[in-house]
């Protein structure tokens, strides 16, 4: 296609549906062309939601229309499925999946569908129940990485380690958002398939393709970039479905997400469109509020067996979680931030992970939102898993052998909410040498203690660790690391933190009064006293040092 075929802006925005119809005609060419240029493989990003839909639809739609001698090249259409996604639109992508398999086998289309999901060690339970990560923010996302990039990265780089170049196809349009249409402008190349898209009256090339931010030798065709939002639902409404899936359904899926369930026929460009309606992940407190669920519960009364995900996820929804959270890091260190608090500046501890009793609130809290969504859904829905029995058995692995939690409180958990016994898929997970009763007669001792129960646990569970080995190499340095992160009270540590943040200034000025006073405090580099007396041993008379 020549930039004189493609629309210009002003032009897109008053585009009529004559016009749409022919520029879908166009783009078929187009599609078609790219397709048969090369052997580099496709892969189509596919969410369920109308903009993927769509682009997928226009994919299928120009590839069925090639003689079956040039449909030579497999298309990858890949689905993450997070594993937290909204239950009805899980549902309604994976049985989307599988009629594409049937359909494409039927048509002789070679299109492969693949259901996606992050690894058992990086699911949102086992980073948030399991390691106690805080409920995502905008400053610490640490979910879309884990959750949706690295499963399709996995994929798409399996391809190139054997095809060596991959061509994304995905469903982003300027219209969304200012960012994306920068973003997409911003990543614009020039390549071999500029013929496809090549001016010869201004000389310009306008490359189809753009550079992937992440994936070297990662290309991206977005066909309905410059498409508006009604015009998506046009094309959607108007052409069949080629997999055989209801187009319509996701139509009213789309209104029954929007909060006023209103989402009329689009007629001109005055008319609101359903656009707004975004589904994601359940838990998600990025955004203030899961818009697209509460509507789904408040438009039909069917769907209200979803609402203890909403009740949790409100919950998870708390700006200040402070209280609920480690005054340390992950590691155990204290770590300072400066903040200002009514026009005067502070020096805080950042918070950590969720503190035990938290981590064990929130499991709790989840496998009881799950047990009553089994009782209370829909036939086609009581088998619904918000937490998989792979990512319980890894979050009872991380209390156990890395926060050395020996008290293993995960199966009592469930089977005081689910009524049944934990069957841990893990071979071995249940052999044990401590468990709550030792855990019980340490709380005793520690009387209270918190910081002082932590660190016995921990040097006991590490003794208990190397006890297994057959070298205990590194004993001591983990025994040392006990002591270094779980030795002092709170408040001690804090204070120690502040010393080391004032010597660390106190250096870079140069100021050595500072630094003395600094040193003296923090009990370092003090000349430990000669030992007199020291009792004799075989070892003091084989290795004594010669005077002289």
């Amino acid at each position: 296609m020549t930039t004189a075929q493609q629309p210009d802006s002003k032009t897109q925005q008053n585009r009529t549906v004559a016009e749409l119809v022919e520029y879908i005609q166009v783009l078929t060419t187009e599609i078609q062309e790219l397709y048969c240029l090369d052997a580099i493989p496709w892969v189509v990003g596919y969410s369920g939601g109308k903009d993927s839909t769509a682009t997928l639809q226009l994919i299928w739609n120009a590839i069925s229309q090639l003689p079956p001698e040039k449909r030579t090249k497999t298309i990858h259409v890949i689905t993450t499925d997070t594993l937290v996604e909204n239950p009805i639109v899980a549902t309604w992508v994976r049985k989307s999946l599988e009629q594409m398999k049937v359909a494409s086998k039927e048509q002789g289309i070679p299109i492969e569908p693949n259901l996606l999901q992050p690894e058992i060690k990086e699911t949102f339970w086992v980073s948030l129940i399991g390691k106690g990560y805080p409920a995502p923010r905008g400053k610490f996302r640490w979910c879309t990485d884990r959750l949706k990039i690295h499963p399709s990265n996995r994929f798409i780089r399996d391809i190139l380690r054997v095809q060596g170049e991959v061509i994304l196809i995905l469903g982003t349009r300027k219209a969304e958002s200012i960012k994306r249409a920068i973003s997409m402008e911003k990543h614009r190349i020039s390549s071999t398939k500029d013929r496809l898209n090549y001016d010869v009256n201004s000389n310009q090339i306008n490359s189809l393709l753009y550079y992937s931010s992440s994936l070297p030798n990662a290309l991206i065709y977005s066909p309905i970039e410059d498409w508006r939002t009604e015009e998506v639902w046009i094309y959607l409404n108007q052409w069949e479905n080629p997999w055989g899936y209801s187009n319509k359904d996701l139509f009213n899926m789309y209104r029954g997400a929007t909060a006023d369930n209103e989402c009329p026929l689009v007629v001109d460009t005055s008319t609101p469109s359903c656009g707004d309606s975004r589904f994601g992940c359940w838990v998600c407190t990025i955004v203030s509020k899961d818009k697209s669920m509460e509507a789904m519960i408040q438009n039909d009364e069917e769907k209200e067996w979803m609402q203890p995900l909403l009740d949790m996820r409100n919950e998870l929804d708390i700006r200040d979680d402070r209280n609920k959270r480690d005054f340390r890091r992950l590691r155990g260190e204290v770590q300072l931030f400066e903040r200002n608090v009514d026009g005067e500046k502070s020096i805080e501890p950042i918070h950590g992970p969720y503190t035990k009793d938290w981590r064990e609130y929130w499991l709790r809290k989840l496998l009881t939102a799950q047990t009553q969504m089994r009782q209370t859904a829909p036939e086609n829905m009581r088998d619904i898993t918000l937490i998989s029995m792979e990512e319980l058995s890894e979050i009872r692995r991380i209390w156990l052998e890395e926060k050395h939690e020996f008290d293993d409180s995960l199966p009592r958990i469930y089977q005081e909410v689910t009524g049944e016994a934990f069957k841990d898929p893990r071979p071995g997970s249940d052999y044990s040498l401590l468990g709550s009763d030792e855990w019980e007669v340490l709380e005793e001792i520690c009387d209270g203690d918190g910081m002082q129960l932590e660190l016995m646990s921990k040097l006991l569970d590490t003794e208990r660790q190397f006890r297994k080995k057959t070298r205990r190499v590194g004993i001591y340095e983990s025994l040392e690391k006990c002591f270094d992160t779980s030795s002092r009270s709170q408040e001690e540590a804090i204070k120690n933190a502040h010393l080391k943040r004032d010597l660390r200034e106190a250096a870079s000025k140069g100021d050595v009064a500072t630094i003395r006073e600094t040193f003296k405090q923090l009990n370092i580099g003090e000349t430990p006293a000669k030992e007199e007396n020291k009792p004799d041993s075989f070892a003091g008379r084989k290795f004594k040092k010669k005077e002289g």
